[in-house]
């Protein structure tokens, strides 16, 4: 069987989560510091703060932006519902902007379409790993709504020469195992305001804080700690970002092997599916995913699986879901671009391990089925 998406765990890997285990601190220790500034470092900013998943990270992301009860937080109808679902945790209404069928990612047009003066954040998704325009998206909305990047797809890409992480308020990653890099589960957000910064880091514990500085009653003893504000436990263990700190050091080589396998489906598959969209030269595509457009998708998703090729389906638009329907009363229609998408897309198998052998596995089951 080849699913569609797969860890790679090499032998160093292991290696530092054994180092970890044998250490003083399996949570709340040095290694998830060392994770954290070594994931700034690759997106371009000052700060980064790791959760214990990329939701926890989207939700952590709403609550720093203030978005709550009578606000709006607008994202794509094309993601994952950890996208939409972070703004229904903090009481805001999720909001969603139909795809452009270029890009499969919102675009300035179609956020702007949908912002209104609720409007608190949008957040782009830089879906199968496209990096969305996030200049183009900022400029349409203005400088009172905060920009979240989910980029939980998206690690290791360029944006106009510059690093997926670097553009938005805050991006959010996930590290989940099926994404380019793993620390099993986890997730973290990287950006560049020290007052973002510091309730990310409170949120992420309890909202509690032993800093002496913010301290009502900073001479109480060193044992002392307040909590100010309603946190949450987000906290990601040394364990994972052990793994992590590991896994960030392949990002570049993960993505060329991704990009690698995409090349050969794009030539191969050329003519006989409808392959994804093009990338600018200028930018640099993660490819999460590798998504094909098929007619009789159920038809070719059944019969790849029956010759064990593990396809996968991203996403059905989030707002056709049965939540989404009754809470916020969505219906189909809505975001037609994300609807048309969804009728054909096919995720094929594409991940750093996936070998020549399986390569052509997929590539000749493709061609044989579509041209059944």
């Amino acid at each position: 069987m080849i699913p569609y998406g797969r860890q790679t765990i090499e032998d160093d890997d292991v290696a530092a989560v054994l180092e970890a285990l044998r250490s003083d601190f399996l949570t709340q220790g040095p290694r998830v510091a060392a994770f954290e500034a070594q994931l700034a470092e690759l997106a371009g900013t000052p700060y980064a703060v790791a959760f214990s998943s990329g939701t926890a990270a989207l939700h952590a992301a709403c609550f720093a932006a203030g978005a709550g009860p009578g606000d709006e937080v607008v994202t794509s109808a094309l993601t994952f519902a950890a996208s939409a679902n972070c703004a229904a945790y903090v009481g805001a209404t999720p909001v969603f902007a139909d795809i452009d069928p270029a890009t499969w990612n919102v675009s300035a047009e179609t956020v702007a379409a949908v912002v209104s003066e609720r409007t608190r954040a949008v957040i782009p998704v830089s879906f199968t790993g496209l990096p969305a325009p996030i200049a183009e998206i900022r400029a349409a909305v203005g400088p009172d709504v905060v920009v979240i990047e989910d980029a939980a797809h998206a690690i290791g890409g360029r944006r106009a020469g510059r690093p997926v992480g670097a553009d938005a308020d805050m991006t959010v990653f996930s590290f989940h195992p099926v994404k380019t890099v793993t620390t099993g589960e986890g997730g973290a957000i990287t950006l560049s305001d020290p007052k973002l910064y510091q309730r990310l880091l409170d949120f992420r514990s309890h909202g509690m804080t032993k800093d002496p500085a913010r301290l009502e009653r900073p001479d109480e003893g060193g044992w002392y700690m307040e909590q100010h504000l309603l946190g949450f436990n987000y906290r990601i263990t040394d364990l994972q970002c052990a793994l992590g700190s590991s896994q960030l050091a392949k990002t570049e080589r993960f993505v060329a092997a991704r990009n690698a396998i995409a090349a050969r489906y794009r030539e191969e598959l050329a003519g006989v599916v409808a392959l994804p969209p093009e990338v600018p030269a200028d930018s640099l595509h993660a490819y999460h995913l590798f998504v094909i457009s098929v007619a009789e998708r159920r038809r070719v998703y059944d019969a790849l699986r029956e010759r064990g090729v593990l396809a996968q389906i991203h996403y059905l638009p989030v707002y056709l879901h049965p939540y989404y329907r009754d809470t916020y009363g969505y219906a189909p229609g809505l975001c037609p671009e994300a609807e048309t998408y969804y009728e054909g897309c096919l995720s094929l198998p594409c991940f750093p391990g996936l070998t020549e052998d399986e390569q052509t596995t997929v590539i000749t089951a493709v061609r044989d089925i579509v041209g059944a």
